[in-house]
């Protein structure tokens, strides 16, 4: 009998064992998945950033939503709205595919006389989920220019413009 209290202590020792190294196992393992859909979400910021730094520039450099689609690899929608659509691994392409999407959207001043060469353009720039939900958003202002301008500062190479290639006179 004493044999026999003793094999059922050591069974009951080494479940107890075994179940507290299964809890632990648990939680490690959750840790780690967090941990990945942190660095996932860390990721996903970094390029939503990255995406919004870009059409920020392009926006300031052309002051117009055609052009700065157009360098981006989007397009115009209805009214002043430019959107570019990213597939999960943040490549350009088409509405279909897209996980994520970068839209440009002007804002006009109040009255129509406040629209010249003198006073900027106001665009606000937002990057989202396809599914809902904004990453990251901010407004940007960018003077306007005349054709005459743009041209005459892509032909000094400040501006990405026409190129030695074409033409254009280079300093």
């Amino acid at each position: 009998m004493n044999w026999r209290s003793r094999s059922s202590l050591f069974l009951m020792e080494q479940l107890i064992v075994i179940a507290i190294f299964a809890v632990c196992a648990c939680i490690c393992v959750n840790i780690f998945i967090g941990s990945f859909l942190m660095a996932n979400d860390t990721r996903n910021l970094n390029r939503a950033l990255a995406a919004a730094k870009g059409g920020a520039e392009c926006y300031k450099a052309y002051g117009d939503l055609k052009k700065t689609a157009a360098v981006l690899g989007g397009s115009e929608h209805s009214g002043p709205v430019a959107v570019v659509y990213y597939d999960t691994e943040w490549r350009t392409c088409g509405e279909t595919e897209a996980a994520y999407v970068l839209r440009l959207k002007e804002l006009h001043p109040e009255s129509a006389t406040e629209r010249n060469f003198a006073f900027p353009s106001l665009c606000k720039l937002s990057v989202e989920k396809m599914s809902g939900g904004e990453i990251i958003g901010f407004t940007i202002a960018a003077r306007r220019r005349s054709s005459f301008q743009r041209d005459a500062v892509a032909a000094l190479n400040l501006l990405p413009g026409p190129g030695p290639e074409s033409g254009a006179v280079t300093k």
